[in-house]
């Protein structure tokens, strides 16, 4: 997940290969707000569609500790190639951009930065978290896609949960699942005795 080609002078990014086909992955970028839920390290106080292509979203980024209220709105070249601008803050926008790769394709995700920036504690230091997030949701999505219920889990329950609450229910359903093994072999053993 990175690049060896720079990017735009006051830019950060990270390149994301999928298993998904451009135009698989361009349908799922457009869903903006599964895509920046997606991140593990921002908390979602709001997000509001204001116009077809513009939001009101109110967030905490948990990398730089800082609260964001701010509008976005979306510039877009082609399905596969858009930008996301932000009305404030030192981020000017965060570009998407999709191409074919040889295992299906490649998703470039650059923040851009103002240059005249001088809080350098407002930079967004989750990019590469929400890489890693992106690349596992998009291998889950392909592997357990079609079945219904797993969607519906993932877009109705998970994807709105705080990232704290994702980290939380994935312990719970470890220890469970390690409960339920335990128990079972427990049961197994008290069975292989009793036919002994």
């Amino acid at each position: 997940m990175s690049d060896p080609v720079p990017g735009p002078a006051d830019a950060a990014w990270v390149v994301i290969d999928t298993p998904l086909l451009p135009g698989v992955l361009a349908a799922f970028c457009s869903d903006l707000e599964r895509l920046y839920r997606i991140n593990p390290y921002l908390e979602f106080g709001l997000w509001r569609g204001t116009a077809p292509r513009a939001f009101a979203v109110a967030f905490r980024n948990l990398s730089n500790h800082r609260e964001f209220e701010l509008q976005m709105s979306v510039e877009r070249a082609s399905e596969s190639d858009f930008t996301v601008r932000y009305d404030r803050g030192i981020k000017r926008g965060t570009r998407f951009e999709i191409e074919s790769a040889a295992t299906g394709s490649r998703l470039r995700i650059t923040d851009e930065y103002r240059g005249t920036a001088t809080d350098t504690g407002e930079v967004d230091k989750s990019l590469h978290a929400w890489g890693v997030a992106l690349r596992e949701y998009l291998l889950r999505e392909q592997r357990w896609g079609w079945c219904g219920p797993w969607r519906w889990y993932m877009r109705r329950v998970w994807v709105p949960m705080k990232p704290s609450a994702r980290r939380i229910t994935f312990i719970i359903l470890m220890v469970t699942l390690a409960e339920i093994a335990l128990i079972a072999l427990v049961l197994a053993i008290y069975w292989i005795e009793r036919r002994l």
